[in-house]
């Protein structure tokens, strides 16, 4: 029984060691992490020729710490920039997306034209009108 104990207390995730930055991450981990369903990495993975893991034994994917830069450039663009999976394509084919954690997302010379004041203040007003349309409907 107090060896059953050990092994679960060995494989509690609160009692793992944190990996360094430079190990390889799994499919889950990086998942996880960029906290999104591994069957989208995946599908990333035949959009993005540029997303790579290596593949081992079974077919077990490994991400390189590079890797999971690139796929938290291409989350940032595709969920908080608004970019389609065609914008982000031509940018990573034209290289205008950063590979460095330390760098912005997208080279600030190569952003896309801001919004003027006027459609922002524009977008601010559909966002009030649906944020009432979601109260009037209970959600």
């Amino acid at each position: 029984m107090a060896q059953m104990m050990e092994q679960a207390s060995n494989t509690d995730p609160a009692r793992r060691i944190a990996k360094s930055a430079e190990a390889f991450r799994t499919i889950s981990e990086v998942a996880n992490e960029l906290e999104i369903p591994q069957h989208v990495l995946r599908f990333w993975e035949s959009k993005f020729t540029q997303v790579k893991p290596l593949k081992r034994g079974g077919g077990r994917r490994y991400y390189r710490p590079e890797d999971v830069v690139l796929l938290r450039n291409i989350r940032t663009l595709l969920y908080n920039e608004g970019y389609t999976i065609k914008g982000v394509q031509k940018l990573l084919r034209e290289g205008q997306v950063t590979r460095s954690s330390r760098e912005p997302v997208v080279r600030p010379q190569e952003k896309r034209a801001t919004l003027s004041a006027s459609q922002r203040r524009e977008i601010g007003a559909i966002i009030d009108e649906l944020a009432e349309i979601k109260r009037i409907l209970g959600g």
